[in-house]
């Protein structure tokens, strides 16, 4: 099953999907009034998603939300460096998140559960420049969103960080040193290392694309639909997401790549046939997007 969430006014919330049956279930309805999302775009809509053990964690714009696998809310936290939340990973004991509207990640330690390290970024591919800070006192960034920083990814080579202005993956080293590990287009959402290359949707091509280092590299074309399919595509509002916009992605093995797109599509895209292998479409309305997914690892009935 892959997870994933989306924001919107009539279908917005968490759903797991499972593309073998081709069954969707909507779990959290924010409309529910349990979160209050005022507004649109950046202060509105779930984002990055992550697992700990019997622990949900899903970021919200300034919130970190945390629920039960039947989908209580058991916890939340903020930190006055959390702002416009994307994606988030869990790495060993820490939960990475992106806070981008300070250009930066914030560490949320899952036992103690508090924000306990956070870094900025600042520059350009040709020379990166950033500091850490401590998320407790108030020492850290100015608020700012320069590099757009909606992506994170961590393992034993380091921490890995793009978004849609940084036209890079930027690695972190242990000694807070930021460098670029390769270039991006411009508007890149999803980029993290895969394999011995990369894979990230190429957002403004309509692509999802897998880059390795050497060989031949994979563009998947992402879905798009008869214009006069679509619900509400004639809202005038520049913060609703365009159709065949990718954003959203995850890996389910070495083999497939989950994606999503608007309006709310997720498709699974099979790197050895080189095609795309199946496409679920939740909704035909242009106001709601995929953001987070993620492989649900439960075994329930949902």
């Amino acid at each position: 099953m892959v997870r994933g969430s989306q924001k919107g006014d009539s279908h917005g919330g968490i759903f797991l999907l499972d593309f073998e049956n081709q069954k969707l279930d909507q779990v959290v309805d924010w409309n529910s009034g349990a979160i209050d999302f005022s507004g649109r775009g950046a202060d509105r809509g779930l984002r990055g998603i992550a697992f700990d053990d019997e622990r949900i964690f899903v970021a919200a714009s300034d919130e970190l939300f945390c629920y039960d696998p039947d989908f209580n809310v058991v916890g939340s936290w903020r930190n006055r460096y959390l702002k416009h939340a994307h994606e988030i990973c869990r790495a060993g004991r820490k939960l990475f998140i992106t806070s981008t509207g300070f250009d930066a990640v914030l560490v949320f330690d899952l036992d103690s559960e508090k924000f306990e390290w956070g870094f900025h970024l600042m520059g350009n591919p040709e020379q990166w420049q950033g500091f850490a800070f401590d998320p407790q006192d108030d020492q850290g960034p100015r608020p700012s969103n320069d590099q757009h920083i909606n992506m994170v990814h961590v393992d034993r080579k380091g921490l890995f960080l793009s978004g849609l202005h940084t036209r890079a993956i930027v690695r972190v080293d242990n000694a807070n040193r930021a460098q670029t590990l390769c270039s991006l287009p411009e508007g890149a959402h999803n980029a993290r290392p895969f394999g011995d290359g990369i894979v990230f949707n190429d957002t403004q091509a309509d692509r999802v694309r897998y880059v390795p280092r050497r060989g031949e590299q994979l563009a998947f074309i992402v879905p798009s639909y008869d214009p006069d399919t679509l619900e509400y595509k004639g809202v005038d509002d520049s913060s609703i997401a365009r159709q065949a916009f990718g954003r959203g992605l995850c890996l389910l093995d070495e083999r497939f790549i989950a994606a999503g797109s608007s309006p709310s599509t997720v498709s699974l895209y099979d790197i050895r046939s080189r095609d795309r292998v199946a496409s679920v479409c939740m909704t035909m309305d242009i106001r709601n997007a995929i953001h987070g997914l993620e492989v649900w690892p439960f075994e329930t009935a949902h």
